[in-house]
């Protein structure tokens, strides 16, 4: 089943399984039973981040699953107290540490921070894993277009990935043309739009449910599959899990696509980058 998710290629080489599995919110307590259940319905790809203080319940249940180093994608994230110190080299080696790897596919400078001006310093750290191996590719999370101006001026690797919040009532066009032109892909947190709105009560939403005979979730995730996105919903039920897995065996069409893109607010329902500090 994990062959039919779709591999998007970076700008490093790398391949990454369109459709992964995200532990924001996942209590350390459940993250390892969590993560098995994920790797059980046939996910991959695994993100987690050093501000989620789950990298070693993550690290637990890959080693507990038997599965090869090499069938895995596996994400962290460099933590905003480490970023603003400059204490990278240490947090990238206590991550590998935690998770129980030699390497991560992916290694993301969590938030901007732009108050601190050490993106770009962390960033020639990043550069240095990319060269070692400790990462295979590297990217940014949360960051606007200033921030990646900023950041592939002064550095010489462009980001491979930007991770950002994305759904359909906060769809980031002006950043998604902006990173197509650059090859840098996106990845969408909080693809379901966190139950902050009722997303699942559009009526697009619902009607193109209700066509496919599909569940509202599994019709925004496949919607976010269309759009090019690399997307990571989360859930602690493995029922849940292996229904936003089933997304493979339906398109959704022209219109029910225009009908959804039409619904964008522009409107975010997380924190804004500019002023996490």
């Amino acid at each position: 089943m994990t062959n039919e998710v779709p591999q998007i290629t970076l700008n490093s080489g790398t391949s990454i399984p369109q459709l992964g599995f995200g532990v924001f919110k996942v209590d350390p307590a459940e993250a390892q039973r969590v993560v098995e259940d994920a790797l059980a319905v046939g996910y991959r790809h695994i993100d987690t981040a050093a501000l989620y203080h789950n990298e070693n319940e993550v690290g637990a249940a890959l080693k507990a699953s038997g599965i090869s180093r090499d069938e895995l994608f596996i994400t962290t994230k460099l933590g905003n107290p480490d970023h603003k110190s400059g204490e990278v080299e240490a947090a990238m080696n206590l991550s590998l540490q935690k998770l129980g790897l030699d390497y991560v596919d992916l290694y993301l400078i969590h938030w901007p921070m732009p108050a601190n001006e050490m993106f770009v310093p962390a960033w020639k750290a990043f550069e240095g894993f990319k060269a070692d191996g400790r990462a295979k590719a590297i990217g940014v999370s949360n960051f606007l277009v200033p921030h990646l101006e900023a950041l592939i001026a002064a550095t010489e690797i462009v980001p491979a990935v930007n991770q950002v919040e994305l759904h359909p009532i906060f769809q980031q066009t002006e950043l998604r043309d902006f990173s197509a032109k650059h090859d840098i892909k996106i990845e969408a947190w909080g693809p379901l739009g966190q139950g902050k709105y009722d997303l699942f009560g559009m009526q697009p939403i619902q009607d193109a449910a209700a066509a496919h005979g599909k569940t509202p979730a599994q019709v925004v995730i496949r919607w976010h599959l269309q759009v090019g996105n690399i997307v990571i919903p989360k859930s602690n039920s493995k029922t849940r899990m292996a229904e936003n897995f089933d997304v493979f065996d339906f398109e959704l069409t022209a219109d029910e696509f225009a009908a959804i893109a039409a619904i964008d607010e522009n409107r975010r329902v997380g924190s804004d980058p500019a002023e996490v500090n």
